[in-house]
């Protein structure tokens, strides 16, 4: 059985639900280092497929062979993860180098730092690698990446530069870590990064606390937009368990960017999740919308999301609104994106019709309208 071959199979409600448990039970396992017992893990095949959804079947396979419970998927999982884990810290070594050598700061952001706190190589799951540069030399930088063998597959547009090598390895090579339009504090609060960050010659750092406070920035950003998955609680609650934080100073700080309230109930609920402590109400709806989201989030939390902010009206025009001034917080984003249009002002009436065109041979439109319908309903 290989990745490629193993198909999912459609869960009902109830089968998913059980697997949702059956997933927090094996992540609590791997969090608090306890064997699993295999008599609640009935069906693993569904679990499986539930820890996809939240890029959690490292965990799972690792979990699960550590506790002597052999699945065949499980091999086939690891493998993988281990490779792709070693790619990822082979190329990110030759990149700090070429970085170094040019003189050159950079920080690893995000799972580039939490894989570390996973109790097994390889099973905190990586779709890129994050990485925050001088922005001052993304030329430079891009020339390193590219003469490392990386593509170019986006340069200068918001706030990353992406390169790829291959179908394993995607960096994402930060400019900057928060755009302007998506929260006004959150980025102002990191419009000067550098000087939050220590270390010693051209490799940088957060310390812990401000580390954590970008986890929950980072985190907020998806949870108010997109949503975001189980494996956030996961590396919450494992920098919490490994990580001894000036509590005072996280909170303070987090109430310069109006996230006091989400990193304090966030953290409460990664604490008690994987203590096996009973939820309240509102614990449990968040762990609800948590497990529906999965790691990439859906249309429909973004849907939600612009709803409850402007309305279904206010929404549907947002959508179709193309900045003009470049006062507006989402115009270098725009110009950026769409640099021909920007640059020939005259194309610009045209440019909501090219993102609609672009959208449908992209399957975004059709999913984001069926989101917009659903939503109705919830």
């Amino acid at each position: 059985m290989t990745a490629a071959t193993r198909k999912k199979r459609i869960l009902t409600k109830e089968e998913q639900a059980c697997a949702r448990q059956n997933l927090i039970y094996l992540a609590t396992c791997a969090i608090n280092d306890e064997i699993a017992d295999s008599s609640r893990l009935a069906d693993v095949e569904a679990v499986f497929n539930v820890a996809s959804y939240h890029m959690l079947s490292a965990l799972v396979a690792m979990t699960l062979e550590k506790s002597g419970i052999r699945h065949a998927y499980s091999l086939v999982v690891i493998a993988g993860a281990l490779r792709r884990a070693t790619l990822f810290q082979q190329a990110f070594e030759q990149i700090k180098s070429e970085l170094t050598s040019a003189g050159i700061w950079h920080a690893a952001l995000k799972g580039a730092e939490l894989k570390a706190y996973y109790p097994i190589f390889g099973m905190r799951e990586m779709a890129d690698y994050d990485v925050l540069i001088d922005s001052t030399r993304a030329q430079d930088v891009k020339t390193i990446m590219e003469k490392l063998g990386f593509k170019t597959e986006e340069f200068g547009i918001d706030c990353h530069d992406i390169y790829s090598k291959g179908p394993r390895l995607t960096f994402e090579m930060h400019r900057s870590l928060f755009l302007p339009y998506l929260n006004k504090e959150v980025y102002e609060y990191y419009e000067n990064v550098q000087e939050r960050l220590v270390g010693d010659g051209f490799t940088k750092r957060f310390t812990p606390e401000d580390f954590y406070l970008y986890m929950i920035a980072h985190e907020h950003k998806h949870y108010s937009m997109e949503g975001t998955g189980l494996r956030s609680l996961v590396d919450t609650c494992l920098y919490l368990k490994n990580e001894r934080l000036d509590l005072e100073y996280v909170t303070r700080e987090a109430e310069k960017m109006g996230l006091a309230d989400f990193e304090a109930s966030n953290r409460a609920l990664s604490t008690r999740l994987f203590a096996r402590e009973k939820l309240d109400v509102e614990e449990s709806k968040t762990l609800d919308f948590f497990l529906a989201s999965g790691f990439k989030g859906n249309y429909l939390n973004v849907v939600q999301n612009g709803l409850g902010k402007w309305g279904k009206l206010g929404y549907i025009a947002s959508r179709f609104f193309i900045p003009v001034s470049r006062k507006n917080a989402r115009y270098k984003s725009f110009a950026s994106r769409y640099p021909t249009f920007y640059k020939y002002k005259l194309l610009l009436p045209f440019l909501p019709f090219y993102r609609v065109v672009r959208s449908v041979m992209r399957g975004r439109f059709f999913a984001e309208a069926k989101a917009l319908k659903k939503a109705k309903r919830v």
